[in-house]
Parts: C-alpha cells; structure tokens; sequence
C-alpha cells in the first residue's frame, strides 16, 4: 500500500512537472500569436500580454498587400524545404544500409571519416571559399540546400545504427533466398521497416532547412532570392531593407508586422509536428546510437 502511495505521488508529481513545462512552452506561442493582432501604437507603449489590448489586423493586412515579396519568400522556404528533405533521405538511406553490412570493405574507416566531419569542419572561411569560388553557389538556391546536406553525417550513422539493432539479418537472408537482390533486399525491407527513422530525419532536417537564414545570410545577396526566414531576420536587424518594402515608412506596423510574419512561418510546422510525432520518438528510441 505504501509503494503504491508513493507510485502514485510520483505520477502526480510527474503530471504537474509536465503541466508546467507544457506551459512554459505554450505561453511564449500564445503571446506571439496575440501580440501579432495587437495595434502597433498600443504595443509599443503597453508591451504584450495574453489577450490584445488593442485588436488590430493591420500587420497581417500590410504582409498581405506586400505578398509579392513575402509569398516568394515564402514559396522558395517551402520549395526548399522539400528539395533539401528528399535529397537528404535520398543521400541517407542508402549510405547507411551500406554502412551497416558488417562484410562491408572499408566500412571502419568510411565510418570514422563521417564521424570524423561531425567532430571537425574547415570553418566558415574556408567552407565559403569552398560553395562560393569552387562550386559557384552565390546566389544560386542550391546554396540553401548543399551545405545542409553535406553535414548529413549524424543523419547517416542514425539510420545505419536503426538498420543494425532493429532490422535482423535473417529478414534478408531470407529474401535472398528468394532471389533478391542487394538492391531488392534494400527496397523491400529495409526502407519499409525503417519509416519511424527515416519520418525523424526528414522531420529533423524539415526543421533545419525551415529555420535556415544562415546560407542565405552567408551566400544570398539577392533579395529576391531569399526566404522567409532571410525575410524575417533582415526586418528585425536592417532599417534599409524595411525601407525597400514601402516607400512611406510612417505608419507601418514595423513591430507587430515582424510579430506576424513570425506567426505566418512557425504555422506550417506547428501543423505538420503532431503528424510525425509518433515517427519521432520512435525512431529517436529504436534508432539511438549505442555505446
């Protein structure tokens, strides 16, 4: 009876430590969601709070009438977000199934040179004159989607650990029994056991390729180029590129504006996270490099 009081104090406890964190998370959401609606004039002199002080839908009506520029931003996020997924699982899958044949000639060393690329990097300079002057990717959209994809190193050994500990090896002796090749052992095994890994990658990546304003920071210059994140974060730091949006700064919601632009490019993630979320924890147990 004591053991079972104390089990249950610390489901409870466990309850309300959870409660608090999922607070802790929303809370900060709720308050960008709301501050987006809030009048500029109200926010600026008042601040934030739960509910709008103010309503007011200007900020979103103003992204609207500028959707030439915002919908591009934002189309070029989602079509880059797509390309760079489907190429990292392209790149992932089978390097990993290759990776994790034991009877694999070199596999050691091809193992230690990707995790070695986890450990170390040339550095910035360096990886800039590499994209830039090498591979000539200024200004080009493959310079949102090739530096991401050339760290896929942990993505690779992630999935290669998964093929090891959660697929046996009796599944494909099996199969090519049967008269299957390596290729078809690949195909119709392998990739089909390993959708909760491979539905964490591209999640994982989806995220990183989504909230990337750095390779458009570092290899875009042109405006019309960039994301919406590139968007969002030169609204927030540069005075001149807001200048570039309108030609008549007064009365525009430069505050709430970023506020609602913010909102607009969290909301595709927020939808899609709950589709996955079952993949994800999943694949992060089963597929958990072991020591």
């Amino acid at each position: 009876m004591t053991l079972l009081k104390k089990k249950n104090r610390f489901v409870l406890l466990s309850y309300i430590i959870l409660t608090l964190v999922a607070i802790a998370i929303i809370v900060p959401f709720w308050i960008l969601f709301a501050a987006s609606f809030t009048d500029e004039s109200w926010a600026v002199n008042h601040g934030f709070s739960l509910i709008p002080g103010k309503w007011s839908t200007l900020a979103y009506q103003y992204v609207l009438s500028r959707w030439e520029t915002f919908g591009k931003a934002y189309l070029i996020t989602i079509c880059v977000t797509v390309c760079g997924v489907i190429l990292c699982l392209v790149v992932t899958a089978p390097c990993a199934y290759m990776l994790s044949k034991k009877d694999l000639f070199g596999r050691r060393v091809i193992s230690f040179l990707l995790i070695f690329t986890m450990l170390f990097n040339g550095g910035m300079i360096a990886s800039y004159v590499n994209y830039t002057q090498i591979f000539h990717l200024k200004n080009s959209y493959l310079a949102y989607i090739i530096p991401n994809l050339v760290t896929s190193a942990y993505t690779i050994m992630l999935v290669r650990s998964y093929f090891q500990s959660s697929i046996p090896d009796e599944l494909y002796e099996s199969a090519r029994i049967d008269g299957a090749s390596e290729f078809g052992c690949f195909i119709r095994i392998a990739i089909p056991l390993a959708k909760p890994i491979l539905a964490t990658i591209a999640l994982m990546q989806g995220i990183a390729y989504w909230n990337d304003w750095q390779n458009g920071t570092y290899y875009i210059s042109d405006y019309g180029k960039w994301g919406i994140m590139n968007v969002l974060n030169s609204i927030n730091n540069s005075a001149s590129y807001l200048s570039t949006l309108t030609t008549q700064s007064e009365g525009v919601p430069t505050t709430t504006m970023r506020l609602a632009i913010a909102v607009i490019g969290i909301l595709p993630l927020i939808c899609i996270y709950p589709l996955f979320q079952k993949y994800f924890v999943k694949g992060i147990t089963m597929g958990a490099i072991k020591g």
